[in-house]
């Protein structure tokens, strides 16, 4: 089995990396890293795993293990590998965005692959250090990359996406508490949201020659997790002939699928799945994806890196139920 450090212990991707990994059977978890819950008991923290583990939180690290999660605030990741050797043989995952875009791949002599395994899975498997996706990223990427690997874009895409409560991550704000965020909706970051540096990069990576914008509105919803995006865009070919594109595309992907029908959130809640599908209205294609934020947008992810990386099937420990009803 794998040793597994997890750093920024007390959050809800650590909780839900923790929860995953304690049932993985190739890994073993060998320390939680979290400052201010140093010596307390994990499921202090994560309340949901009392009498599951008797897991206790440290302020120490083990420099030797296996693979590292970093599961810290964005612009964190970078000071706490500065402050912080590991081994050379230590791979190395990051959720934040400090490693996501090209022009910051390469940090202290590590060269971060981007790991979106449905556009990167070859890089992934060869990699040592890898810059997991954002949650809106991926949802919104998985939409689009199909147009983009059949040279597609030909003017500007529209999208409108929708993420749960826990995409704001732990930390108390006026927009998440109950009061205000209960049967309540709200956009934020409008045309400006940091996802939108890697959706382009990885839409011009398979669409060289794409120079029309990608206009992101994101919103908040009053739900605990989740991600529902639509993006819509012109298209010239059949409803059919998009199917076809989308179908192929992902025909390898183990947890990225196309639907027929209709999609909704609670077909991917709690799992590492997203689901695509597909409407057109007269030249406008509309694609529809839902995921989990915490997840597919996030530790599911990971988790499915780890597997490429280290060489597991690709699904291992991540075979999860949604929570339908």
């Amino acid at each position: 089995m794998i040793q597994a450090g997890i750093v920024g212990g007390a959050g809800y991707t650590a909780g839900e990396l923790i929860r995953i990994l304690m049932y993985h059977p190739q890994v073993n978890i060998n320390f939680i890293y979290s400052t201010s819950n140093a010596g307390n008991p994990v499921s202090k923290v994560h309340q949901d795993l009392i009498g599951s583990t008797d897991l206790t939180f440290t302020d120490t690290i083990n420099a030797d293990v296996d693979v590292l999660f970093l599961c810290l605030g964005h612009g964190n990741s970078t000071a706490f590998l500065d402050n912080n050797r590991f081994s050379k043989a230590t791979k190395i995952i990051d959720l934040s965005n400090d490693f996501r875009l090209e022009a910051d791949a390469n940090f202290n002599g590590m060269e971060f692959v981007y790991g979106l395994p449905e556009l990167n899975k070859e890089a992934i498997v060869k990699a040592n250090y890898l810059a997991n996706p954002g949650c809106f990223a991926t949802a919104i990427q998985l939409a689009l990359l199909p147009l983009a690997s059949d040279g597609k874009y030909q003017e500007d895409v529209h999208v409108n996406a929708v993420t749960g409560a826990t995409g704001a991550g732990t930390s108390l704000s006026a927009t998440t508490h109950f009061t205000w965020r209960d049967n309540n909706f709200s956009y934020y970051k409008p045309f400006t949201h940091q996802h939108l540096g890697e959706i382009n990069q990885s839409v011009k990576q398979l669409q060289s020659d794409f120079n029309s914008e990608i206009i992101f509105m994101p919103n908040r919803g009053d739900f605990s997790r989740g991600i529902f995006a639509t993006a819509y865009t012109k298209y010239e070919g059949t409803l059919e002939e998009a199917k076809a594109l989308y179908k192929a595309f992902y025909k390898d992907a183990k947890f990225t699928v196309v639907s027929d029908e209709n999609i909704h959130l609670k077909q991917v809640v709690n799992t590492n799945k997203c689901i695509l599908h597909l409407h057109k209205h007269g030249d406008k294609l509309l694609v529809t994806s839902v995921i989990d934020n915490l997840l597919k947008g996030a530790s599911g992810q990971a988790v499915q890196n780890m597997n490429l990386m280290f060489g597991f099937e690709e699904t291992e420990g991540l075979q999860l139920k949604a929570t339908y009803f």
